[in-house]
C-alpha cells in the first residue's frame, strides 16, 4: 500500500549518468519549527519537470544546509526550504526516512513550514 504526503525540499543531489539538471531531491519535514530530513527522491521525474526544478531552485541556492540533521549525500546542493512536493511511499522506516518515495509534483498551496511527519 502506497502512501502520499507533502515533503520540503532542501536540497538536491547533483545529476549521474545520463541524467542532466538534478539527481534527487532531498526531503524533510518540520519537527518543532526544525527541518528534519527524511531521505531523498530520484524517481517520478521527466526531462521538463528536471529543467523546471532546476530553474526554481538557482534563486535558492544556499551554502549551508536547512536541515538540523545529518544529510550524507555526495554533492548535495542546498536550497532554501520554500518549495514542497507530493511524494508517493510505501512506508517510514525505523530511522525516519521514506522507503520507495516518487515524486508526484510541486504543490504551491501548502506553506512550506506547515509540513509536518504524520503521527503513526
Amino acid at each position: 500500500m502506497n502512501h502520499e504526503d507533502e515533503f520540503v525540499i532542501g536540497g538536491f543531489t547533483a545529476p549521474t549518468g545520463s541524467r542532466k539538471h538534478l539527481g534527487a531531491l532531498l526531503l524533510g519535514v518540520y519537527d518543532r519549527n526544525r527541518l528534519r530530513y527524511s531521505g531523498k527522491v530520484g524517481t517520478g521525474f521527466d526531462d521538463a519537470t528536471l529543467i523546471s526544478l532546476h530553474r526554481k531552485f538557482r534563486p535558492l541556492i544556499r551554502t549551508k544546509s536547512p536541515f538540523v540533521s545529518d544529510v550524507r549525500e555526495k554533492n548535495a546542493t542546498f536550497v532554501t526550504p520554500k518549495l514542497v512536493a507530493q511524494i508517493s511511499f510505501t512506508e517510514w522506516t525505523g530511522d525516519g526516512k521514506l522507503r520507495h518515495p516518487v515524486y508526484l509534483g510541486l504543490r504551491d498551496d501548502i506553506k512550506a513550514e506547515d509540513v509536518t511527519r504524520p503521527e503513526a
